[in-house]
């Protein structure tokens, strides 16, 4: 049978008690049914549910002829956008795809570094350049002025009628700029669906076809997603991983913890922090309420922020994220001098220590009054990749509505666009 993922609250006894767990429970059972039955707040967003059930054949099979054409074309492929544009795909790619196919991969528009597009212009001068620009509106600042910059390199290198082959447009079906540029200048586009928003979108066209693109299996990420969707919806709500998890974050926060560290013992897992932290934080953060969403890679932060996290306020509490085993399989060899008394691992895999890592500080950090809990992957691969995208984002959707909050919004974002766009002088 297969192995799934798993959660472990083996480092939350004594701070969340059974009685803690009873008292949560109504308020999680109306989280379930907001969602059941779609008429909780930001309802007309719950699409994402259904995309791993509902994605059309002919639209994979669009995705992947799509990313072949653009690949048979492209030494680099440039993926333009910001926030749930881009993370998710990101997070695929550092994860899943081989180191050539990483380096294909170039992202833009997440940034307004103007050291970091010129860098990546010089990179991409002598280079045969195709892009893929993902936006919802096409009036989003950063992915805006990016591809109207690259555009117009794209312009100058290759002449305006042969650019429309290596440009492809990720938007809305029917407005916003992006998709008047799309229909105006004969660009090929898919469609952002009219129920997902944008950091929900990662298993949608925004997400698959920069994955595709890298050469990683889209039908099995979106599998993955089927599975945790499937067994979310069998479970009984007190023996669900993702309502568990939901429960515990709020618990956390009404007992003062206000932070939350998503620390990661697999260094390909980076981005899925990052793309965490975006999912938890525009979800959550509203209302003068939420968790604040933190990362840290381990074993490397241990040597920079493990001491606050073992001796500093307890005002946090920890969600770690690790894959069972890892593929490199290095040996750690014995030498003759033992100058460095290593000798008593000589013969062991590096995945061996850093799971004794692992180990160690989740037992040191709860010790030391930090309560945390353990997400774990047989391995890391497209399929369980897939199913931490569902689980996620069906847990962020449960741990806002218990708490009270809309968790498809996120009017604050809109506060510094428009001092920016004053201070820009734009026409109003």
């Amino acid at each position: 049978m297969k192995k799934g993922l798993a959660y472990s609250t083996r480092y939350m006894e004594g701070f969340v008690t059974k009685e803690d767990r009873a008292g949560l429970l109504p308020e999680l059972q109306k989280a379930r049914d907001l969602i059941k039955k779609r008429n909780g707040l930001g309802h007309d967003f719950l699409d994402w549910m259904d995309i791993p059930v509902s994605t059309k054949k002919s639209t994979i099979d669009d995705i992947k002829e799509t990313a072949e054409k653009l690949n048979d074309i492209s030494d680099v492929i440039v993926v333009i956008g910001i926030g749930g544009s881009y993370l998710g795909a990101r997070t695929a790619i550092e994860a899943l795809a081989s180191v050539p196919a990483r380096k294909k991969i170039r992202f833009a528009g997440h940034n307004l570094s103007e050291d970091y597009l010129s860098d990546l212009l010089i990179e991409l001068k002598d280079k045969e350049i195709s892009v893929n620009v993902i936006s919802k509106s096409g009036g989003t600042t950063e992915p805006a002025i990016a591809f109207r910059i690259i555009e117009e390199f794209l312009k100058k290198k290759y002449g305006p009628e042969k650019i429309k082959e290596r440009i492809v447009c990720t938007t809305d079906k029917a407005k916003g700029t992006l998709r008047s540029i799309a229909d105006k200048k004969g660009y090929k586009s898919f469609v952002i669906p009219d129920g997902i928003g944008g950091r929900f979108s990662v298993l949608t066209p925004v997400g698959l076809l920069p994955i595709a693109c890298a050469g990683i299996n889209i039908e099995e990420i979106l599998a993955g997603a089927g599975e945790q969707r499937e067994s979310l919806e069998k479970c009984d709500i007190e023996k669900n991983s993702v309502y568990e998890y939901a429960m515990i974050r709020n618990l956390m926060y009404r007992k003062g913890k206000k932070i939350e560290i998503f620390s990661s013992f697999g260094y390909k897992l980076h981005y899925m922090s990052e793309w965490w932290k975006q999912l938890f934080g525009e979800s959550e953060g509203k209302e003068n309420w939420g968790i604040f969403p933190a990362s840290c890679d381990f074993s490397t932060d241990l040597h920079a922020m493990g001491q606050l996290i073992q001796e500093g306020e307890r005002n946090l509490f920890e969600t770690f994220i690790i894959p069972d085993g890892e593929k490199g399989e290095v040996i750690i060899p014995k030498t003759e001098d033992n100058l460095d008394n290593l000798n008593y691992l000589a013969g062991t895999r590096l995945d061996q220590v850093n799971q004794k890592a692992y180990e160690a500080a989740s037992a040191a950090h709860f010790e030391g009054g930090v309560p945390n809990s353990t997400i774990s992957i047989p391995e890391v691969s497209p399929n369980y990749i897939g199913q931490l995208f569902y689980f996620f984002e069906k847990a962020v959707t449960i741990s806002a509505y218990i708490s009270g909050v809309n968790p498809f919004d996120q009017p604050g974002v809109e506060a510094y666009k428009n001092k920016m766009f004053k201070l820009l002088g734009k026409p109003e």
